[in-house]
């Protein structure tokens, strides 16, 4: 399984022996096996001060001396007698001792994926573990069944393993250092576009699951704890046997087969065993978010000091340890800035998702760039004008029938008749009334898909970079922190407060992504890696926004998030189609400017094009069309990659072609997508980004496995 690496300047290898690992100038073995016996004992004496302060925080005033008097009652096994002793029974200890199972477990998890794919940047998150394991236990609520301890832990695992399955399928032949993070945030939309699907369809039965799907610790007593901590200790106790065949594993494959080490059949039973892991983690506290990511980065940060923590028999346990004082420090983070009752309702997921983003974010920006695998090689063929009119003439054909089918399909069936009757204004109430709200529904739906498409070329034409898209560079995500931010803190708020909102948070995701990447010279692996993380940031801040928020407002945040046309009015489409009519001309006159921009970084300059500023002229057009698009229908994923893509394969690289291809299919999806969440439940309805990501995933998936022999 060759899985891409990302290679670092100043980092060690992600799998290296300890060998390989730079070991500071002067510092022999013993030097350096002191540094390691140093750290041991200083990373227990932190665990245990935060594991002392956590069981300190709560909403009970109960002071420090009560709850020592109470935990001695608890560990001689004596029954609780007062309030200290039934707040420590029943609420604080079992938290404590979520935190350190689902620390423990994700950090192994996360350095185990790590060493198996030769890639920093693996976790449970990142792979889809957690969204795998995820989807299927919602899943199992949605249809009223409720499991012990085991079953439950049982489903996580194989929803997890299967997400793992796939995503290391997509990647293992690749080359790019970013096959393997793409795979598994593509599918990672998908998974969670159908658990947001049952989350909004089943409401009374997955009630409490949207908050514990973000991680939270909270427990009501230690009944699951005691199940799933053998299963755990199974695991690392695995993954800790299994330390010898990972350290000559990293030497590489022929290596390890000379010595008599199977790479196929130890990577196969590390990943069940990581999944197992991140299956309790999930089972105890929902996907507790880039724990796995973080904890085993610390420790090989660690390792260019003391190498001796490289070797996996110490960096098993070492990131385990790393995970339960992340797990349990940002626990105290979020209780002490939102205080103990607040703490209690927002997931302690989310702070850490927050870290894992800043973390991702980071090691973006100071890995080396190993060069572009591009998944449109195949597509990159000279097509003939003929061909390109052709296409047009079909794709406008079938926007033209998909449009018609959406005016007359829905929970209500309608004629043309009756649409005719309507133009003219002799309908009856009942049609009018449909037809009052459903065009300008399927109003929405064509030019929000028409923005999104065509500021996906051009993204992917300013980054040079054919798998960027708004949404992978977190531009989508920087609007929706501005939408959902005014939707929830003036619920009353107009479209136009919402629409700016929604602009300004795109124009600052989008500022920052491209200020980090530029940095380095705009290289594309590095660009859509920095978007990735700039991407879960957002959608961690967009959660705590929910989660903090009152019921009613966060679940119209939640549907919004889903990418929603439900009550839209004609005013409401009327900035996205401002936006179209300026940005499509000025797009036309500067298509020369595009294929040049899209070529390499030199060719411009050569023919007097100022690279800097047409940039930004270029990304301002996309942040403006994806701000009013996000602003009109909400968050739709993937549109902007797929539509530009499709373009590409049908009339070639030209953007005075791929741009109006590429607005007639975005548009299309768009609301094809929106007639199937209106019409296949009816009256129940699916939000329309839910059936995008659910379309553009596996097209996502069908790209990196048709480049996985391309370099």
């Amino acid at each position: 399984m060759n899985v891409s690496s990302s290679t670092t300047k100043d980092r060690p290898a992600p799998a290296a022996a300890p060998a390989e690992a730079a070991p500071s100038a002067g510092a022999g073995p013993a030097a350096r096996r002191g540094r390691a016996l140093l750290l041991a004992p200083l990373a227990v004496l932190v665990l245990a001060a935060l594991a002392a302060l956590h069981v300190s925080q709560g909403t009970a005033a109960v002071g420090p001396g009560t709850l020592w008097h109470a935990l001695g009652s608890a560990l001689t096994g004596g029954d609780p007698v007062d309030q200290a002793d039934a707040v420590l029974l029943s609420s604080r200890l079992p938290r404590l001792a979520a935190g350190l199972v689902v620390g423990c477990a994700l950090g192994a998890a996360g350095a185990a994926l790590q060493s198996v794919s030769r890639n920093v940047l693996a976790s449970p998150d990142t792979l889809a573990v957690n969204a795998g394991a995820y989807l299927a236990v919602v899943a199992v609520a949605a249809f009223g069944i409720t499991l012990p301890a085991f079953p439950a832990g049982g489903t996580a695992f194989v929803g997890g393993l299967l997400a793992a399955g796939i995503v290391l399928g997509l990647s293992r032949a690749g080359a790019g250092p970013i096959r393997l993070v793409l795979a598994g945030s593509a599918l990672t939309l998908a998974l969670s576009g159908l658990s947001q699907l049952l989350l909004i369809l089943r409401e009374q039965q997955t009630s409490g699951l949207y908050a514990w799907g973000n991680g939270s610790l909270g427990q009501i007593g230690m009944e699951t704890i005691d199940r799933m901590a053998p299963v755990a200790l199974v695991g690392l106790v695995g993954l800790f046997l299994l330390g010898k065949r990972l350290d000559i594993l990293a030497l590489g494959d022929d290596g390890a087969a000379v010595v008599g080490v199977s790479p196929r059949l130890t990577r196969g039973v590390a990943v069940v065993l990581a999944v197992l892991l991140a299956a309790v983690a999930v089972t105890v506290a929902g996907p507790v978010g880039f724990v796995g990511l973080c904890a085993p980065a610390v420790v090989r940060l660690a390792g260019a000091w003391a190498p001796v923590l490289l070797r996996h028999r110490v960096l098993i346990p070492a990131a385990s340890v790393a995970g339960m004082i992340v797990v349990l420090g940002a626990d105290i983070l979020l209780r002490a800035l939102f205080g103990a009752q607040a703490g209690t309702a927002v997931p302690t997921g989310i702070v850490t998702s927050l870290f894992g983003a800043l973390l991702l974010v980071f090691l973006a920006h100071r890995s080396r760039d190993a060069g572009s695998a591009d998944p449109t090689t195949a597509f990159a063929r000279l097509r003939s004008r003929r061909a390109y009119v052709v296409t047009l003439v079909l794709a406008g054909t079938a926007l033209a029938g998909a449009v018609v089918a959406a005016v007359l399909l829905g929970d209500t069936r309608l004629l043309l008749g009756d649409v005719g009757y309507w133009i003219t204004g002799r309908s009856g109430d009942l049609v009018s009334f449909v037809l009052d709200t459903r065009v300008p529904r399927v109003a929405a739906a064509l030019l929000a898909g028409a923005a999104l498409a065509v500021a996906g070329a051009v993204v992917q034409a300013v980054s040079r970079n054919p798998l960027a898209e708004p949404g992978i560079l977190g531009v989508v995500g920087g609007a929706g922190v501005g939408a959902v931010t005014v939707l929830t803190v003036v619920p009353l708020a107009g479209f136009w407060l919402i629409g700016g909102a929604a602009l300004a948070g795109a124009a600052a995701a989008a500022a920052l992504v491209f200020g980090l990447a530029a940095r380095r010279g705009l290289e594309q692996n590095r660009l859509v890696l920095i978007g990735i993380g700039v991407s879960a940031g957002t959608g961690a801040l967009v959660s705590l926004l929910i989660v903090l928020t009152d019921p009613h407002n966060g679940t119209k945040a939640l549907t919004w998030l889903s990418g929603s046309t439900y009550g839209r009015t004609l005013p409401e489409v009327v900035p996205v189609l401002t936006a179209l009519v300026v940005a499509l001309p000025l797009l036309a006159v500067f298509r020369r400017e595009l294929d040049l921009i899209g070529l390499d970084a030199d060719t411009p300059r050569l023919l007097g094009i100022r690279p800097g500023t047409m940039r930004l002229g270029l990304l301002t057009v996309a942040v403006v069309l994806t701000a009013t698009s996000v602003a009109a229908v909400g968050v739709i994923g993937f549109v902007g990659l797929v539509a530009p893509h499709a373009a590409r394969a049908l009339v070639g690289q030209r953007h005075a072609r791929v741009l109006p291809v590429s607005a007639l299919l975005g548009a299309l999806l768009v609301v094809v997508a929106d007639t199937v969440g209106r019409t296949v439940i009816a009256p129940g309805q699916i939000p329309v980004g839910i059936v995008t990501a659910v379309i553009g995933a596996p097209y996502f998936g069908w790209l990196l496995w048709r480049s996985k022999g391309e370099s």
